[in-house]
């Protein structure tokens, strides 16, 4: 679901299914069609950017998004609650070692 912006036009053929909403025209919903979920999204994510991290890198816009999709899809309103949302966390994490860099014994491995 998206605006009328021309920027979507190519991109909605990549979609199963693509509907556009004419803002311009003073229309937001349509049935079903709507762009109210991303524009929330897309809230969350610009505060938390602006109020927390200040600024993200291009080299690292993909941890970003991934951390902001895991807390909008985990969130309190889903009913989610802290300890499930925790316990995922923990899941997510099994198993993984966090390095900023490869470590010198696994590069030459």
């Amino acid at each position: 679901m998206t605006d009328e912006g021309g920027q979507y036009y190519h991109v909605g053929k990549e979609f199963v299914r693509h509907e556009t909403i004419n803002h311009s025209a003073d229309e937001y919903v349509r049935g079903d069609v709507h762009t109210n979920t991303i524009e929330g999204y897309f809230s969350i994510l610009k505060r938390g950017i602006t109020g927390t991290y200040h600024h993200v890198s291009e080299q690292h816009l993909k941890r970003y998004l991934g951390e902001f999709d895991f807390r909008y899809n985990n969130r309190s309103a889903l009913g989610v609650t802290d300890g499930e949302r925790a316990a995922k966390v923990l899941k997510g994490i099994e198993g993984k070692r966090l390095t900023y860099r490869i470590p010198r014994e696994a590069a030459h491995a």
